[in-house]
């Protein structure tokens, strides 16, 4: 990740095994990382059964919030792709019981694909 895309809150790819071994101590038996995503220290993280979001807080990062959604809770939810002059993708997540989306802003390169696939996998059961 480029300290530019940091700056600006885009997030990148994370490999699913180091997210694994860092949520660790929260993911049940038998439960797996898809995909991740990182913005500076927060977390995107798909799992085959939930989307956890990660909120690291304070200065050192150690204090940290974890909110899971489990994947029958999405109602809806958009993905969308990096134009030509535009520099980045767009996440939107809709959850029953809320009125806005939760949004979040992907690096141009983000997988998109994987993004649409693993919300669409878990939510489509």
């Amino acid at each position: 990740m480029g300290l530019l895309d940091g700056l600006l809150g885009h997030a990148t790819d994370v490999s699913p095994a180091k997210i694994a071994a860092e949520l660790g101590p929260i993911l049940i038996a038998g439960e797996t990382v898809a995909l991740a995503f990182r913005v500076v220290r927060d977390l995107y993280v798909f799992t085959d059964k939930r989307l956890i979001l990660v909120d690291k807080q304070g200065l050192t990062g150690r204090k940290a919030e974890f909110h899971s959604i489990p994947y029958r809770a999405v109602t809806q939810f958009s993905v969308e792709s990096a134009g030509t002059f535009d520099m980045d993708a767009e996440m939107k997540i809709w959850v029953s019981g809320q009125g806005a989306p939760i949004e979040r802003t992907l690096a141009r390169g983000a997988d998109v694909a994987g993004i649409q696939r693993a919300l669409a996998t878990g939510v489509l059961r």
